[in-house]
């Protein structure tokens, strides 16, 4: 089971596993879409704040920088609302970090996050450390905790079908992109061929037009000959 809430934006998703097993699960199944929150140095719950579809699109991206700029820009894409929510969602379903008058919460992108197989059921590490924002000295706000909570459903969901789902999803709109794009492209190289095509045309008329100006007077066949004679 997944516990979803309603934060105050419905653009965002927001969910996070019941226990550790389920945690395990979440990381298998995650969106490029999703950024990943927990209490810093201390166990808590995997929270997620998934972002609309499409706010991560890194078809066709091969530099690594670039990539990481894209995450970046989704991540910047925030409000700063949404996050304080996440951070005190993260905090409150911490054992120790609701205890603590403050406490650390780490987010990074859902693909920063490393799994190895020495790694204990639940526990993750980061691909980049530097590629992870911390939220120092977060304070308990009681009235968010209590607005959030009340919000908390339990689902049953099959991750591994929904993920599925997702990447056909993506796998359509990215196709519909390409062939826009290609249509645009030919639309395009017709248009410029068109033009040519013109120019050509206006060229060859005004070509016709100056031919022959100054060169024929009267246009009688002496003249003609003598003209001849002249290029001869």
């Amino acid at each position: 089971m997944v516990f979803f809430f309603t934060c105050s934006d419905p653009r965002y998703v927001v969910y996070m596993g019941k226990d550790k097993y389920e945690n395990e699960e979440l990381l298998k199944y995650g969106f490029p879409e999703d950024i990943w929150f927990h209490v810093d140095k201390l166990s808590s719950a995997h929270v997620y704040l998934r972002l609309p579809a499409g706010s991560v699109d890194l078809a066709g991206v091969k530099d690594k920088a670039e990539a990481k700029q894209r995450l970046l820009d989704a991540i910047a894409s925030v409000p700063e609302e949404i996050l304080g929510e996440m951070a005190q969602l993260t905090k409150e379903n911490s054992i120790e970090g609701c205890k603590a008058a403050q406490c650390d919460i780490v987010y990074t992108p859902f693909l920063n996050l490393k799994k190895e197989d020495h790694m204990e059921v639940g526990q993750v590490g980061f691909k980049e450390e530097s590629f992870r924002t911390l939220m120092k000295n977060v304070a308990k706000d009681k009235d968010l905790i209590k607005k959030l909570e009340k919000t908390r459903v339990e689902k049953q969901v099959d991750l591994a079908k929904e993920k599925e789902q997702r990447d056909n999803e993506e796998r359509a709109r990215r196709r519909k992109i390409i062939e826009e794009r290609k249509k645009t492209e030919k639309e395009e190289a017709k248009r410029n061929a068109e033009e040519k095509e013109l120019k050509t045309y206006a060229a060859l008329q005004h070509l016709e037009k100056t031919t022959n100006v100054g060169v024929s007077q009267t246009g009688s066949i002496e003249e003609c000959r003598q003209i001849e004679e002249d290029f001869m």
